[in-house]
């Protein structure tokens, strides 16, 4: 159990202490996987970005991802609950066109002007607040492949066992905590908030003035 995403964040980095001053670049999803991501960053003194990706859900439960996008175009679909459910390709085009309107948007307010970090060559950590199926964590690992990292890693507080096990487009997966009961992310948490969008900015920002500042020994490569 952890008491709030900043505490995850905190016994996530211990978990990647290996990482530390390699060139590493720390990507958060937002909205919820970004202070993890920040505590990450700080403690690997690490430039911090965002990989944004979009869950496709199923019309008749949303909160059921039978996808997801990213940035780049890339889509992930998983064809065997898409054909139980009789969802066709022109109700799926739809739908992805509607969050890809959402994505496009809440990546230009998040960056807001500034360039994402560039990735070529380095070690990508992508972290997140937790995973359930790991189909957005999937879909981010494709699109920062597509960047060309050398390197694409995985880090979360919390999955369930068979998530981790598959997740295969990562080269490392890092988990702190794989319960035996799975039900829910939230659940793994006492204080699960809503993260909004000021507060991702915000800890982007203030990642942004420590490398600017020069306290980053792996920002040294951009």
């Amino acid at each position: 159990m952890f008491a709030d995403r900043l505490d995850a964040g905190h016994r996530l980095a211990r978990e990647l202490d290996a990482l530390r001053g390699r060139d590493v670049v720390v990507l958060g999803l937002p909205c919820g996987g970004v202070p993890v991501a920040a505590a990450v960053a700080e403690a690997l003194d690490a430039p911090l970005d965002v990989v944004v990706v979009r869950k496709l859900g199923l019309p008749t439960q949303p909160e059921l991802a039978m996808g997801a996008i990213a940035e780049g175009g890339l889509r992930l679909v998983d064809t065997e609950l898409t054909e139980r459910m009789g969802i066709d390709d022109a109700e799926l085009g739809r739908i992805e066109r509607r969050e890809r309107a959402v994505l496009d948007a809440r990546a230009a307010r998040l960056r807001h002007g500034r360039r994402s970090v560039p990735l070529a060559g380095r070690v990508a950590v992508i972290v997140d607040d937790g995973m359930a199926t790991g189909s957005s964590v999937r879909v981010a690992c494709a699109a920062v492949r597509l960047l060309r990292a050398a390197r694409v890693d995985v880090a979360v507080p919390v999955a369930p066992a068979l998530t981790v096990r598959e997740l295969t487009e990562a080269d490392a997966v890092v988990c702190v905590s794989i319960p035996q009961r799975f039900v829910a992310v939230g659940r793994h948490y006492l204080d699960f908030a809503p993260v909004g969008e000021d507060e991702v900015i915000e800890l982007l920002d203030a990642a942004a003035r420590r490398i600017g500042n020069g306290h980053s020994l792996s920002g040294r490569a951009r």
